[in-house]
């Protein structure tokens, strides 16, 4: 089973900036669309960005244009760069494999 691990959380400041990593396990990732999706308590999580295998892009509304998903296929790893953050930002940040196979979450804090 491919594993995922997530990696770049933290706190940041309304306006800033965060890239967020998720590395995964084995070289079926080349194969897989990738997604982040993010939740928040009492919210339902939410689909926020995807990449598929050939690197065509999916950005929810609410992130468009503030953040960018990216692939290396050579690394196995998928990235979010998320630019200009606002507190409704907040949230755990999960990396997915295929719909299917997910990562432990890392948390994203936006505060001043």
């Amino acid at each position: 089973q491919i594993q995922l691990l997530e990696s770049g959380g933290g706190s940041v400041k309304p306006g800033g900036s965060l890239r967020l990593t998720c590395v995964a396990s084995d070289d079926s990732f080349k194969v897989y669309q990738m997604y982040w999706f993010r939740q928040t308590p009492g919210k339902e999580r939410e689909r926020i960005a995807s990449i598929s295998s050939g690197r065509r892009t999916w950005y929810a509304e609410a992130v468009k244009g503030r953040f960018a998903i990216s692939r290396d296929d050579a690394k196995n790893t998928v990235y979010l760069q998320m630019t200009n953050v606002k507190t409704e930002d907040t949230a755990v940040y999960y990396c997915n494999a295929a719909m299917n196979i997910w990562g432990q979450g890392t948390q994203v804090t936006v505060s001043s």
